[in-house]
């Protein structure tokens, strides 16, 4: 039988995947929505916050589901994670909520033909704000900084916000920008299709950028990751990360956009693969280990036992939404 430490620290990064995937594309249409220029500026919203509307709550089951896992197969380092990493997670959480508020009083706003700008900055901002905290939070857990001796820590302004993590957090970031525009490529025509291309370039190269910049600093803020990431399995996992980045460009430079945003995805699986392995086995690194963490042995049973159950009614309900909002040409758009 296989170990169920491992089985749910798996289910855990895939949970994290998934929502990367898809909430993340979510947030990135949010930046795209306040980066956008040129003489297609508006209709480049009006395409984002079309693709948004179907399935921007349909995304964060995925977060809901990676905190359900965390606290119940891992509840020490849900404990000690989320009195560390409070400020930077309840931001998070008031970036989600100002932001679906949002979103929905935009909508009402046009329908009523009474929208209000407000609500779309305040949605600009909020999809800036929250992943940038999110990556904050996930690159404290692999900073080293986060000391536990004994019993859960207060909180530690230092163990959050630091050189490391502020990059993680811009890495996040970058990640939702690189996604949404991919995505957006097969959803479009014309030249609003190259308009969306080039955003798509212009993010992946920024996120090469910005992920080869993170190596050379862990060195320095966070050597123990450092070491690992250059382990067998993490560099392994970084090199299809920067393959998969470059066939991704060269599949938009060639216009081959269904593939492109298969590997784009990829490219995203792999890095975030990568920083998962170099954590191993360690969910807090130098100080909480996945075991020391995880619930008793019962408990992660019954949690591997039922979780099929819950996937046999979800997962298909969300591939049939994704499914029936997969990315099509709109003819409500124009060219």
């Amino acid at each position: 039988m296989a170990d169920p430490v491992t089985l749910a620290s798996i289910i855990l990064v895939a949970g994290l995947l998934m929502y990367a995937l898809f909430g993340g594309a979510d947030f990135g249409g949010g930046i795209w929505t306040a980066l956008a220029f040129g003489p297609r500026a508006r209709e480049q919203r009006e395409a984002l916050f079309n693709a948004i509307g179907p399935v921007w709550e349909t995304n964060h089951v995925w977060l809901i589901f990676v905190v359900v896992t965390l606290f119940t197969a891992f509840p020490a380092g849900f404990g000690n994670l989320f009195v560390v990493l409070m400020t930077p997670l309840v931001l998070a959480l008031v970036g989600i909520n100002f932001r679906g508020a949002a979103f929905a009083f935009r909508h009402f706003g046009r329908e009523s033909k009474r929208e209000t700008p407000l609500s779309a900055r305040v949605f600009e901002i909020a999809s800036v704000l929250t992943p940038f905290t999110l990556g904050l939070a996930v690159s404290a857990a692999a900073a080293g900084r986060i000391v536990i001796a004994g019993c859960i820590p207060t909180e530690n302004v230092s163990a959050w916000l630091n050189p490391f993590t502020i990059l993680g957090g811009v890495v996040g970031m970058a990640i939702c920008a690189y996604l949404a525009p991919v995505y957006m490529t097969v959803r479009v025509t014309g030249k609003l299709q190259e308009d969306f291309r080039k955003e798509s370039l212009a993010a992946g190269l920024a996120l090469g950028i910005l992920t080869s910049l993170m190596i050379p600093l862990a060195h320095y803020q966070a050597p123990l990751f450092a070491k690992r990431l250059f382990n067998s399995w993490p560099m392994l996992f970084v090199m299809l990360a920067v393959l998969a980045g470059i066939v991704t460009e060269t599949l938009l430079w060639l216009r081959r956009y269904f593939w492109a945003q298969l590997l784009a995805g990829a490219t995203i699986v792999f890095t975030m693969a990568g920083f998962a392995a170099a954590l191993h086995p360690d969910i807090l690194i130098g100080q909480l280990t996945l075991r020391a963490a995880a619930a008793p042995y019962p408990t992660l049973v019954a949690f591997l036992a039922v979780l099929p159950i819950g996937a046999l009614i979800l997962v298909p309900s969300l591939f049939y939404l994704y499914w029936t909002f997969r990315g099509e040409p709109s003819s409500d758009l124009p060219p």
